[in-house]
């Protein structure tokens, strides 16, 4: 197959738009076009151009995505296709991409994640979200991601030992992490002591989905990605030389159980452990390998179980890791150095363009005071529904 690499990222301020949702995707493909070289703010060298997002039909009432983003971009006659995977449509339309050029029936490929969610109360943002879940099993239940993010870090405490103190760890460090990022919604640190002592933390912390608070889990933000993808063989050709190239060493994907109640082992997130073995062989490393990546936490419990299964740690290990600072800039297996879903945003289908945004800017040495040093090897994990279809990037800087 063809060695693909990405030449160019963009990327908006993730909290709330001020532009239409077309306009904001626009903006960052844009972006990612300058990034690349094509200075004019257009590029006729794009022959498929794939948007992930799960809500812009339902809350933008916006159902030709790909198509409006390429005829406002005046691209055409690009290819053109709408991606959704719930959470996790960032990093599908990622895989497509990759696919697309790897394959030969493309060049080179936009691929844009944008997500619009702060239109609608927040009552009615959960409700849309919460469609991802099964439509018969749990959806008519009333059930949302939150309360089976509580019920899943409820069983990893009474497994592992962990105590809520150990969210309130990731959630420092990755809102630190944040404040080093322009484009993060939330450029705000956060005390330890203020978001667990029993003193203030009814009022700065309070109970969402017990055992889970509120700085347990990420914000609902508005924001979209972009990324320029291009075969290895055409970089040159099309003038896109300046810069690194990043390859897209290696990509997987995976499902599980659609009802959660069905998994064998409810502690266990097998899609994400299949997803990464599976972008480890296609890249020819292992975990010991990746130095710096970019975790799904949604819920802080979630980058805690997620640095297990990817392998990064031991199971049952991940949150003692955090606490020893293994997983902060300074460590030596740095987690979410964007500030993560937590305090940089979560865009839905935004989401899975955003980290690998972030890892190519690492692996360039473009992070600036969140630069991981020597970072050559990066990792993304996006995470679809609660962990049945989930999306691995691992990218190496040539």
């Amino acid at each position: 197959m063809r060695e693909v690499g990405i030449v160019g990222v963009g990327h908006t301020k993730f909290g709330k738009t001020v532009v239409p949702f077309i306009d904001m995707c626009c903006e960052a493909a844009l972006e990612a076009m300058d990034d690349a070289g094509a200075k004019t703010g257009r590029c006729n060298h794009i022959d498929q151009v794939f948007v992930g997002t799960m809500g812009a039909g339902m809350v933008q009432r916006v159902s030709g995505t790909a198509s409006a983003i390429v005829d406002t971009l005046n691209i055409r006659p690009a290819m053109a296709e709408t991606v959704e995977n719930g959470p996790a449509s960032g990093g599908s339309a990622i895989k497509l991409g990759y696919m697309a050029i790897a394959s030969g029936v493309a060049d080179c490929v936009l691929v844009i994640g944008g997500e619009a969610m702060r239109e609608v109360t927040g009552w009615e943002g959960t409700d849309f979200v919460a469609t991802m879940l099964h439509p018969e099993a749990e959806y008519p239940y009333g059930l949302t991601l939150p309360a089976f993010a509580g019920l899943f870090t409820r069983l990893r405490m009474d497994t592992y030992g962990m105590d809520s103190k150990d969210l309130s760890i990731v959630s420092v460090k990755n809102h630190a992490n944040a404040c080093k990022n322009p484009c993060a919604h939330i450029q705000r640190p956060v005390s330890l002591e203020r978001i667990t002592n029993p003193a203030y933390i009814a009022a700065t912390n309070p109970l969402v989905a017990d055992p889970l608070r509120q700085f347990d889990m990420c914000p609902v933000s508005d924001g979209a990605a972009a990324l320029l993808l291009v075969a290895k063989d055409k970089q040159d050709e099309f003038g896109f030389g300046h810069k690194p190239f990043i390859r897209i060493a290696g990509v997987g994907s995976a499902t599980d159980t659609h009802v959660v109640a069905n998994r064998a082992i409810p502690t266990d997130l097998l899609a994400v452990r299949l997803s990464a073995q599976k972008a480890y062989k296609m890249a020819g490393i292992t975990a010991e390998d990746v130095d710096v990546a970019e975790l799904h936490d949604a819920f802080q419990i979630l980058e805690i179980a997620e640095s297990e299964e990817t392998g990064l740690f031991p199971v049952g290990t991940g949150h003692l890791a955090a606490r020893e600072g293994r997983t902060a800039l300074t460590g030596d297996m740095p987690i979410n150095t964007s500030g993560g879903l937590k305090a940089k945003g979560h865009p839905l289908g935004a989401t899975g363009v955003s980290q690998v945004a972030e890892l190519v800017r690492q692996l360039r040495g473009e992070a600036g005071e969140r630069q991981v040093p020597n970072a050559k090897v990066g990792l993304s994990i996006n995470f679809g529904g609660f962990g049945n279809n989930v999306t691995a990037t691992v990218l190496k800087a040539e």
